[in-house]
């Protein structure tokens, strides 16, 4: 399992650039899902809770309709850690294949 090490700043910069569609915002890695119903957005989240179970590590996301905001830090450590990243790497292969519209920007 990754550590449970927050990332620097520096080291959070560097995996951001490998994370299409997430930014940090409030000390979290954080991406807007956009899929094109309530049903590809729900299988979404049902699949991404498969992966969450099996890394022990649960994501603060918020549905409406088809999209979905995902917020994902480690409370433990404070902050991002290696686990976040694998995490949104996951989330980005499995949006991938879910055939979405779009991602949108974080506000």
């Amino acid at each position: 399992m990754p550590s449970l090490k927050r990332l620097s700043a520096a080291e959070i910069t560097t995996a951001l650039k490998r994370l299409d569609g997430w930014r940090l915002t409030k000390g979290k890695l954080v991406r807007r899902f956009r899929f094109a119903d309530f049903s590809a957005c729900f299988g979404f989240m049902a699949s991404m809770a498969a992966v969450s179970e099996s890394m022990n590590h649960h994501p603060d996301w918020t549905n409406v309709y088809s999209r979905l905001i995902a917020r994902v830090a480690t409370h433990d450590a404070g902050g991002v850690t290696a686990r976040d990243v694998r995490w949104c790497e996951q989330a980005n292969a499995r949006f991938a294949a879910f055939g979405s519209r779009s991602a949108e920007s974080p506000s």
